[in-house]
């Protein structure tokens, strides 16, 4: 197959799916650790197309919805200095933080701007030499990269008021804790994008340690039903094992030279995640080699920022795959995408919003 509609394509989902209830046998619930799929699988429905033994649960697959509180109001502390610019992604700029949000401080008069890419706070950078230029870093294994590339040209370039507040996160810590807090899983729906940096080889622990598979995937219709049927053919079999459906995209190496310029840049480091708390060598710092760059260590802020998440909100209990959003009292009420309360309503990765437009009833 080589065209989209191709991998839309209502009989080749039909059949997959006849195919899923012919061999399934047994209660199962695969979590996909990747918010393209969650939005996918509820924007195509998918959930209604399979078994009753068929569970899909959303796992902590958005950067945005697992970034603590304390990492908006840190960005929003760098905002209030006069010579600071903060560039950012779009899909940051509505978290709410503990008091306020990006955004909102934007609004107030705060220089805080809305970047396509990280060469785009590069630029910004090279053009206002007196202004100190933070980029919110933040995404798992398949925005790093990027990252680590701007941090390297500002490197060689001397750009010394360029600088970056890192969030990244790497996803096989979070995907062991879940599994080691209990949390009822059968098997992984592998995330496309990070898989196309990272090849296959980061998930082998899953099958050797815990003996449950993951399938690497694409995000249409087609591509999570196949995916769906090789993990249940795994289960069914008792052969768990790591598989990439993605093979267009994701090769089992991944991409060495990004590879090479994540592990240049970045060291691994704790981290807390929305759910989870703090897991061991998840996060990437910024090495000491580059430590010119790193905001943290550069520009100051005052008062101690507490870890607070908003009354009600179970964000965290969804993202752990042990609540839904309609579980929550909030949803489609108090919480909206229009205004809302936790970070799973405001991403286009989150779950809540992904519900919200798709399977709100």
């Amino acid at each position: 197959m080589k065209f989209i509609d191709e991998y839309r394509n209502r009989e080749t989902v039909q059949a997959l799916a006849r195919e899923i209830r012919k061999i399934s046998t047994r209660p199962v619930k695969l979590m996909e650790v990747c918010g393209g799929h969650t939005m996918s699988i509820q924007k195509f429905g998918l959930p209604a197309l399979l078994p009753d033994t068929v569970e899909l649960i959303s796992g902590p697959g958005c950067p945005v919805c697992v970034t603590s509180r304390s990492y908006i109001d840190k960005a929003v502390a760098f905002s209030h200095q006069k010579d600071v610019v903060i560039a950012t992604y779009g899909d940051l700029i509505r978290v709410p933080g503990s008091e306020t949000s990006l955004e909102k401080e934007r609004a107030g008069g705060a220089q805080i701007r809305v970047v396509y890419s990280i060469m785009d706070a590069l630029q910004i950078a090279r053009d206002f030499p007196g202004k100190k230029v933070v980029f919110l870093g933040i995404g798992f294994e398949t925005t790093a990269p990027g990252t680590a590339v701007a941090i390297l040209q500002a490197y060689k370039e001397k750009l010394s008021n360029f600088f970056v507040f890192s969030a990244h996160k790497v996803m096989p810590p979070a995907m062991a804790a879940l599994i080691d807090e209990g949390v009822k899983i059968n098997g992984y729906i592998g995330p496309g994008h990070v898989s196309t940096i990272t090849g296959k080889g980061i998930y082998e622990d899953i099958p050797a340690k815990y003996g449950l598979g993951v399938v690497i995937s694409g995000f249409e219709p087609v591509d999570l039903m196949q995916t769906v049927l090789m993990l249940v053919r795994q289960i069914e079999s008792g052969k768990p094992q790591v598989e990439i459906q993605y093979k267009r995209v994701v090769k089992p190496e991944g991409n060495v030279k990004a590879q090479q310029m994540m592990e240049e840049v970045f060291m691994p480091d704790d981290d807390w995640w929305r759910g989870l708390g703090v897991l061991k060598k998840s996060g990437l710092k910024i090495r000491p080699k580059y430590a010119d760059h790193d905001a943290e260590k550069n520009i100051s802020f005052e008062g101690m920022v507490p870890l607070l998440e908003p009354k009600g909100c179970i964000c965290g209990e969804i993202l752990k795959g042990i609540k839904k959003p309609k579980d929550c009292s909030l949803f489609a009420k108090a919480c909206t995408p229009r205004d809302p309360v936790g970070s799973c309503m405001v991403s286009s990765e989150g779950a809540c919003q992904a519900y919200y437009l798709y399977n709100r009833s």
